[in-house]
């Protein structure tokens, strides 16, 4: 049975940075040449970066990224390397969208021996959640094309395209393919993992051909790319599977699937005395993960791409004595390096001593620099100066948030003064019902655990204790609270987070109605409630920071309600 040999370059790109991007894929192609390797794949859009969202409607940066594919094709060797590119077929014009006055295509160019051989167009374009592509691109209208690669037909498509039951590699395999190679730029989510191998499954299985599913790895603003790449043999088994969260090469001889007599419709010249190792390397299966770890794998690697290429190098995080600062804490420390990290506790009248003893101890178990500025005197200066206008009024929820504020305040100071990134260290639940201070401590340039719920705050917690207790059991065990009002606790004016965090899921998550959630066994007024809360704080979330996406639906791209809005149906 014959063999090809197939690399795969799992890395992080950046989106926009054609130089670099350019640097990286070089270095990818050189090394696949130097393994003797048939094929090289590389992620989708690699060219200029994953998503490249509204970048493409300039022509200028679809015409550079082009540029740098005819670089690339004058680079490649024998070795035939599949690339993810924005294609366009025009004279020139503008490219106001896919379907303005020029069409534009998410595209795989395949180059060898200095050439552009050929080039495949996307032909199922996503256009749900946090995919957006028919608003760029057009569809490519050939999926049944096959290449020949080394003697053996191939099909190339792109991520979605695999998604779908009789897609392009279904045709590509009517056509004669005995090979089907998929680019992805494919975000991760909790369980979206089972999804893509059932996907990979049933075309490797059906059809009795390999299957080569290359991903993306790295943080892009609100997604991360969890890399995961995967071969699998036309028996189902996988004969690969790249690490998830880090950057791998790879080389795998894959044996061809069912013979048909088919020949490839496009052919494409083979060095056949391209030199190959006498040795083929065997690279070991990534071991698995339980969810909680893929979890904070993607918050560290999110969090760590998104200060890196916006420019800074190090982060401050104001420290309350609570599980969620110093949950984000941790993170950071694992996504940057201690040095990268400043604390800054801020205590009022209402902060227990507990809270400050914990902050203190987290810093020390951390390593971390940290910072104390009190902010009583200017709580106080702040009541002085609104005295005449609250007059005749108790203390209540403005004086409460008056303390965040002044602490936002604090931190973007230190952001300016010392150019460190402020992380926000809010949850998936409080941004949810609104308990979270607009321009307090929803202030900072990304918000890691803005798409983690409060239960699962604590199970990341735990997780990331075990063997090693950096977060103090202390912070763990005891209630919650915004500590804004003497003896104050989130239960004042919230449902226990057990029973909130899932009537949130399923309202958000999972878009079930008020009444479908009561039928599952909610109480009634408690989801009624809480729905309510929801919707009349979306103007808060429009304004937070962006954070990590992990769930189904994420606030922000993924869930797009308006803010002015009436309708109260659930």
């Amino acid at each position: 049975m014959k063999t090809i040999r197939v690399a795969g370059a799992q890395i992080n790109l950046r989106v926009g940075d054609l130089a670099h991007n350019e640097a990286r894929i070089r270095e990818a192609m050189s090394w696949a040449e130097a393994e003797g390797a048939d094929v090289l794949l590389l992620p989708e859009l690699a060219v200029p970066g994953y998503p490249p969202e509204d970048l493409v409607i300039r022509s200028g940066f679809v015409d550079a990224n082009m540029a740098v594919l005819e670089q690339l094709a004058g680079h490649a060797g024998s070795t035939v390397t599949v690339v993810g590119v924005v294609d366009r077929v025009s004279s020139g014009g503008s490219a106001t969208t896919g379907h303005g006055r020029y069409p534009i295509f998410n595209a795989a160019a395949l180059l060898q021996n200095g050439h552009i051989k050929g080039i495949y167009h996307k032909v199922r374009l996503p256009n749900y959640g946090v995919f957006d592509e028919e608003r760029y691109f057009v569809a490519g209208s050939a999926p049944g094309t096959v290449w020949n690669i080394g003697g053996m037909a191939v099909g190339v498509s792109i991520c979605e395209d695999i998604w779908v039951a009789d897609g392009p590699p279904s045709a590509q395999v009517a056509a004669g393919a005995r090979l089907l190679l998929n680019i992805n730029g494919s975000p991760f989510q909790v369980s979206k993992d089972e999804e893509r191998v059932r996907h990979i499954e049933r075309e490797a299985v059906g059809a009795r051909v390999p299957v080569v599913y290359l991903n993306l790895v790295g943080g892009q603003d609100e997604l991360v790319f969890d890399g995961g790449s995967i071969v699998m043999d036309r028996e189902g088994s996988i004969q690969y599977r790249a690490p998830r969260f880090e950057e791998d090469l790879f080389v795998v001889d894959v044996e061809a699937g069912e013979p048909d007599g088919k020949q490839a419709e496009t052919p494409m010249a083979r060095v056949e005395s391209s030199p190959r190792s006498s040795v083929v390397r065997s690279p070991s299966p990534a071991p698995t993960m339980e969810p909680i770890e893929l979890i904070y794998r993607a918050l560290v690697l999110g969090l760590g791409d998104y200060v890196r290429k916006n420019g800074f190098s190090k982060v401050v995080v104001g420290l309350s004595g609570g599980i969620d600062s110093a949950l984000t804490a941790v993170i950071a420390v694992d996504a940057l390096g201690r040095d990268s990290v400043r604390g800054v506790t801020m205590p009022s009248e209402f902060s227990s001593d507990g809270s400050i003893r914990d902050s203190e101890e987290l810093a020390r178990r951390l390593g971390i620099r940290l910072d104390r500025i009190a902010i009583g005197d200017l709580f106080a200066a702040y009541q002085d100066a609104l005295e005449a206008v609250f007059a005749g009024r108790g203390f209540g929820i403005a004086e409460e948030n008056l303390q965040p504020r002044i602490r936002g305040t604090l931190l973007m100071g230190i952001s300016n003064k010392h150019h460190e990134m402020v992380i926000a260290t809010g949850n998936k639940s409080e941004m949810a019902v609104g308990y979270a201070t607009l321009y307090g401590d929803m202030a900072g340039g990304y918000a890691v655990l803005k798409d983690v719920l409060k239960t699962t705050v604590y199970d990341l917690a735990n997780w990331r204790n075990r063997g090693d207790e950096v977060i103090p059991a202390e912070v763990i065990r005891k209630p919650p609270s915004a500590e804004l009002r003497p003896g104050q606790l989130d239960t004042d004016s919230l449902p226990p987070y057990e029973v909130l965090d899932p009537v949130l899921a399923a309202y958000i998550e999972e878009d079930r109605s008020i009444d479908a959630i009561v039928d599952s066994g909610f109480d009634r007024a408690i989801v009624t409630r809480v729905a309510a809360m929801v919707d009349l704080n979306e103007y808060k979330r429009r304004q937070a920071p962006p954070g990590v996406k992990i769930t189904p639906k994420a606030f922000g791209r993924d869930r797009r309600l308006p803010i002015t809005n009436g309708w109260r149906g659930g």
